[in-house]
């Protein structure tokens, strides 16, 4: 039983904007860890978060690209991570460790989006799982000591609403058979989720809060995909639809949330649960379509399931072995 999945509340809106969540918000001497960190919502949430006087390092596969993203925000350097690569994964722990740093908050925002080809990567796992899940645990278990050496750390781990829908494939993770695109950006997004809950139960007690995060949709300028149109997401002309109310956000919105989980005092005591419009999000166990008006997002009971969450962890420990 999720006993903190209920909203506090919270003073923000679902038209809040990081600025806005961490206004007057002091995180001087904290470091922080942002995977993709640089492109859009990773580096609105960066930004704000070295803003508020954070260290803030972003793990990027493309050092150069992520650099020149960033170049000009005080606060933020780049170090080099490949989600899908487990060497790559343990050397960058290795650096963070051997540094001596404490590792107040890790933010895992790294995804993939919808594949309409099964890829997968060198160890045979499907590549959203790879990268949104897979990569993410074990990075979180290999920095395990310096976040227990902040003594009051969190893991933010970037979900989304399709968490609602998402099903783990218990026997076929890598769609070896039946591969849909929808399905696997599914089964990623609910495995944020679960994730999180199970990372929550064993380690809050040694000072360890975990938060999944879903920061609404966000579409760029100029995006013309016909569903975009059929799901209100972009007007006839190919402009942004932005209605944070019904869930079509700005950058500067979509990262509220994250910056939210990451570092706002006002979730201490709190962990395990999934935010929405930066507040803990209610539980909707009814069935909703996503229409052009509606955009299901809140939290279920399935993908709050402490069973399964203990399940998926001992697949993950299976599969990053």
């Amino acid at each position: 039983m999720i006993t903190d999945q209920h909203p506090l509340p919270t003073p923000f809106t679902a038209s809040s904007t990081a600025t806005e969540v961490l206004d007057g918000v002091d995180l001087t001497g904290r470091n922080v860890v942002v995977t993709g960190g640089h492109g859009r919502l990773g580096r609105e949430a960066s930004r704000a978060l070295a803003a508020a006087g954070a260290v803030v390092t972003i793990a990027s596969r493309d050092t150069d690209r992520a650099s020149a993203a960033v170049a000009g925000i005080p606060g933020v350097r780049v170090e080099q991570l490949d989600l899908t690569d487990p060497a790559s994964i343990d050397a960058f722990a290795a650096r963070w460790t051997a540094s001596g740093r404490p590792l107040h908050a890790l933010v895992n925002n790294a995804a993939m989006l919808f594949a309409p080809d099964r890829r997968l990567d060198a160890r045979g796992n499907e590549l959203s799982f790879s990268t949104s899940h897979l990569g993410h645990f074990r990075l979180t278990r290999a920095l395990l000591p310096s976040l227990l050496e902040a003594r009051g750390a969190r893991v933010l781990n970037v979900t989304s609403g399709a968490a609602r829908f998402g099903q783990i494939r218990w026997d076929d993770p890598a769609f070896a058979s039946g591969y849909d695109a929808a399905a696997a950006y599914g089964q990623s997004k609910r495995a944020n989720v679960l994730f999180t809950v199970e990372l929550d139960r064993r380690y809050a007690d040694r000072g360890i809060r975990s938060f999944a995060a879903h920061p609404g949709v966000i579409i760029g300028p100029g995006s013309r995909i016909a569903s975009y149109r059929e799901q209100g997401l972009v007007d006839d002309d190919g402009a942004t639809v932005i209605d944070p109310e019904h869930g079509k956000k700005t950058i500067e919105q979509g990262a509220a949330t994250l910056v939210f989980g990451a570092a706002s005092p006002l979730l201490d005591g709190v962990g395990g649960v999934y935010l929405k419009d930066s507040d803990v999000a209610v539980i909707d166990d009814e069935v909703r379509p996503l229409t052009a008006d509606s955009i299901p997002s809140d939290a279920n009971s399935t993908m709050l399931d402490a069973d399964d969450a203990r399940r998926l962890w001992e697949v993950s420990v299976r599969l990053t072995a």
